[in-house]
């Protein structure tokens, strides 16, 4: 087997100019196309994966895939044209892979006139699913470059993201938050201890995001810190979204009337922009008969499949959520969605089923006067959105789907929930786990409360006292994320709840109901 990438020198190369410089290039001054924010890979599985990167003109798209980062077994793809319809930014989908393979792929972009005018080459590195039961490691978390935290540059930046790439995952699991279009960064912001956090700013970060420019911009930004980079270069990041990708809390009934900020009040027009710019600065795969899909299953080996919900798209408004039937003002996942969620679990062969959700079940999260998630407070039978999630908890019931396990992010800290039906008003379940885990690089919030409906225990929490506050910076370091390890041999889950020093907060391990 080859070689696999030596990890070190590439986080130490990308934490530089966020490049591997694969071979020197020549310059021709002006017409030389810029690598402009490194490179990333995602939604990878058994024998494919999507690759991105972005150039700052019209430029042919060179991509050479090897399986040893000497690349003496390059195989070159035929070129593509990054054009500005798309900001410049490329996408490619990497087929007919090898299972459990080391892939690198080094990426040039070429000038349209002349073809001795290239960029720096640009190397990333993934690593495809395994066929047979292999240790299987990735992380999750949530929420990046929220409440005004940017990127201060004398802090470290976002290292969050560098913490996590010290554990070597085969992926990372992003749920949500990905950016915040509705908050601007600002060049300062006063820390509660006096202190000033100075963020890098870059245009069009000033203000909420309303153009498909601007929403491109938060992307943009983000990428801008080292730490990201680095970890998008050699781990697959797999990503889904919430709700400040467009507007705080928003659904298709938002009403922005009132907010100031926006000169544009038309949030199906936001929603589209923000939509559009999502799949465009990700490696999310693209699905032709659904434009903008989110909600999506991957499969990593005969252990693990991963479900991928979107909670937003398909929502109802903001209500008191005390409806007693499901209707279309009571929905959150959506009839669609739900149907193929079911059908999807129950044709998994796999002896995990990671449910990688936008939001949490069990924990109250206010749109005052209204409910944003998917609890309603009242401790009570399902009502609301509670009535979705419980049809699917029923179904996972009747149908014997074991082993499922929730992961989200959203409340900006981090817990650990048994859900028992033991302690619960709807009772008609399994016993699951949920864990929580964010902020990677926003304020700090929380805890928030548990609705009894389905009998969350909780085990675990870390979250700002009442003497600390709300909307701690990141250099509070209550910045979390979570690891995850399934043994190749046993098939034992083990999930850690981690801060961004790499402390290990909280630890428990799965067993599998049927190995």
């Amino acid at each position: 087997m080859p070689r696999a990438l030596t990890r070190r020198h590439l986080l130490q190369s990308t934490a530089a100019a966020g490049l591997v410089l694969a071979a020197p290039a020549i310059s021709y001054a002006a017409s030389r196309p810029l690598v402009t924010h490194g490179v990333q890979s995602g939604d990878v599985d058994a024998t494919s994966g999507m690759i991105w990167a972005r150039t700052d003109r019209p430029a042919k798209t060179l991509v050479e895939v090897a399986t040893t980062e000497s690349f003496r077994d390059a195989v070159r793809l035929a070129p593509t044209t990054a054009m500005p319809e798309s900001d410049f930014a490329v996408k490619r989908l990497l087929t007919d892979l090898l299972s459990d393979q080391e892939v690198f792929y080094r990426v040039v972009f070429q000038d349209l006139v002349s073809d001795r005018a290239t960029s720096e080459p640009v190397v990333g590195h993934f690593r495809t699913a395994p066929t047979s039961r292999r240790n299987i490691r990735f992380t999750w978390s949530g929420d990046t470059a929220g409440q005004g935290w940017g990127i201060d540059v004398a802090r470290g930046g976002m290292t969050t993201y560098a913490t996590m790439a010290k554990h070597n995952p085969d992926f990372f699991l992003h749920s949500g938050d990905t950016i915040y279009a509705d908050g601007a960064i600002a060049a300062e912001a006063k820390m509660p201890n006096g202190e000033i956090w100075k963020n890098l700013v870059a245009e069009g970060v000033h203000k909420v995001a309303e153009t498909l420019d601007e929403y491109r911009g938060r992307w943009k930004y983000n990428m801008l810190d080292e730490n990201v980079r680095a970890l998008n270069a050699q781990v697959p990041t797999f990503f889904q979204w919430d709700d400040h990708e467009v507007v705080n809390n928003w659904s298709a009934s938002k009403d922005l009337s009132a907010d100031d900020r926006y000169s544009v009040k038309d949030i199906h027009l936001l929603a589209a922009r923000a939509g559009r710019a999502f799949h465009e600065m990700t490696p999310i795969r693209y699905t032709p008969s659904e434009p903008g899909r989110v909600y999506r299953r991957i499969s990593y080996g005969p252990m693990l499949d991963v479900f991928f919900l979107d909670l937003r798209s398909y929502r109802g408004p903001n209500n008191a959520n005390l409806q007693t039937e499901i209707s279309d003002d009571a929905r959150i996942l959506g009839a669609d969605q739900l149907a193929w969620l079911k059908r999807e679990l129950v044709s998994s062969k796999a002896t995990w089923k990671v449910i990688a959700c936008d939001m949490p079940i069990g924990l109250v999260v206010w749109d005052k006067p209204n409910i944003e998630a998917v609890a309603n407070g009242d401790n009570g039978p399902a009502k609301g959105r509670e009535l979705e999630f419980a049809d699917l908890l029923r179904y996972i019931k009747a149908a014997a789907i074991d082993n499922v396990v929730w992961f989200t992010a959203d409340v900006h800290y981090t817990a650990a929930h048994y859900y028992n039906p033991d302690k619960a008003a709807f009772q008609d379940f399994n016993p699951f786990w949920e864990f929580v885990s964010g902020p990677l690089h926003a304020g700090t919030f929380g805890p928030n409360d548990l609705d009894m409906t389905f009998g969350p225990e909780l085990r675990y929490v870390k979250a700002p006292t009442k003497e600390q506050g709300a909307n701690l910076p990141p250099s509070d370091g209550l910045q979390f994320f979570g690891l995850v390890d399934i043994d190749g041999t046993s098939q034992a889950m083990t999930v850690r709840l981690m801060d961004a020093a790499d402390t290990e907060l909280y630890k428990v391990t799965l067993e599998p109901a049927k190995a």
